[in-house]
């Protein structure tokens, strides 16, 4: 992290995480789409159980780099929803795709 001497150079460092963050969520998100596959019903891509593990692990993560964990936990949370709709549309899609015949 640089020490930024004025508004504009804050802004700017800013936009640079936000670039590199989308590009993670992107990365993520197509993790979650892979994911879709293994699981054999709605309730194994809602996993409450694994959304839990998750926001432990990310608070504690949050703890150890200085950050709130609530920020990380509501930020975690959102995410996750959003993942979870997109991952039981994509589920959705899956399970209505006839096998193809070989």
């Amino acid at each position: 992290m640089r020490e930024c001497q004025n508004l504009a150079e804050v802004r700017e460092s800013i936009d640079q995480l936000d670039e590199q963050i989308i590009q993670l969520i992107s990365e993520r998100s197509q993790y979650v789409n892979q994911a879709a596959s293994f699981k054999k019903d709605i309730d194994a891509v809602k996993a409450p159980a694994r959304v839990e593990a998750i926001i432990t692990k990310v608070r504690q993560l949050a703890t150890e780099h200085q950050l709130n964990p609530t920020i990380a936990e509501n930020v975690y949370r959102a995410m996750i929803a959003s993942f979870i709709e997109d991952e039981l549309q994509e589920h959705q899609r899956i399970q209505s795709t006839p096998p193809s015949s070989q």
